[in-house]
């Protein structure tokens, strides 16, 4: 649940400052009677994703078991990879988030209604997607028969809902770029274990060798029914019986991936010293 609320939040959050910034400049520039054009992308958007989502959950249903996990391990790490690509777009765009879109909203203005709407419906709409991929996967890392998942991440898309509106009307002041920095390397770790999911799926599926070659067993010291194993499951997609590419597929990513985006989103400022300090001392 936790985990979800976090996928929720953040992507929710990129969604509603999308849009905020898109209304805004709308207000500023004076063309308040294109901003129910605008919403109308931003509903288009909402209804494509929630209808991808749906279409990730119910689709699969009719296929074999094999075929079944062959596309859930298959969209699993096609979910890590496009997470890991957006959290350092967005570590590396943020400040010139707002430019871009103000850039392409005066063309937008400059066409009419309907490149107003897809405007709307291209910036926001890409926001869900990522987000209905990405809480499918860790929903289905989770565990598909529990209702955390699903609770989670409506609530942290209800939360990004209202800090969108409160930024927007300045009502709170948010670091955005703290913000995106610590979740994005909070994201890495929830990606590593999803990652680490989709290989076990690839490897039930026949695809991955390697099933019954077990890193670890700790299902006697961690039951996956108790409340520690639950929780582990939720949040950081932890299997009590993992198998040796598992745990490496685990590592590499977390090693290599958050290695990369902590030099990206946290930069050292190198000061040079003073010539004549150094002499000094």
């Amino acid at each position: 649940m936790l985990a979800n609320y976090l996928i929720g939040l953040r992507e929710g959050l990129e969604a509603a400052l999308v849009a905020s910034i898109l209304v805004a400049y709308l207000v500023r520039l004076g063309r308040r009677d294109l901003l129910p054009a605008l919403w109308a992308g931003v509903a288009a958007a909402v209804t494509v994703s929630l209808a991808f989502g749906a279409l990730l959950t119910f689709g699969p249903s009719g296929l074999t078991f094999r075929a079944q996990e062959a596309l859930g391990g298959l969209l699993s790490l096609a979910a890590v990879g496009l997470v890991t690509w957006m959290i350092f777009w967005m570590a590396r765009t943020a400040r010139s988030m707002r430019s871009d879109l103000q850039h392409r909203l005066d063309d937008a203005v400059a066409a009419g209604r309907a490149a107003v709407l897809v405007t709307a419906l291209l910036a926001v709409g890409r926001e869900g997607l990522e987000t209905a991929l990405f809480l499918w996967a860790g929903a289905k890392a989770a565990g598909t028969t529990s209702a955390g998942p699903l609770t989670g991440a409506a609530l942290g898309l209800a939360t990004a809902v209202l800090l969108g509106w409160l930024l927007y009307r300045g009502s709170v002041h948010l670091d955005l770029r703290a913000f995106f920095a610590w979740t994005g390397a909070s994201l890495v770790v929830v990606a590593a274990g999803v990652a680490a999911y989709g290989i076990h799926d690839l490897q039930e599926a026949g695809i991955l060798p390697g099933e019954d070659a077990l890193a670890f067993d700790v299902s006697g010291a961690v039951p996956p029914g108790s409340w520690y194993g639950v929780l582990l499951k939720g949040v950081l997609s932890f299997s009590p019986a993992t198998t040796w590419l598992q745990a490496a597929v685990w590592v590499l990513y977390v090693g290599v991936v958050l290695t990369a985006f902590v030099r990206t989103a946290f930069p050292r400022r190198v000061r040079r010293a003073d010539p004549a300090v150094v002499a000094a001392g």
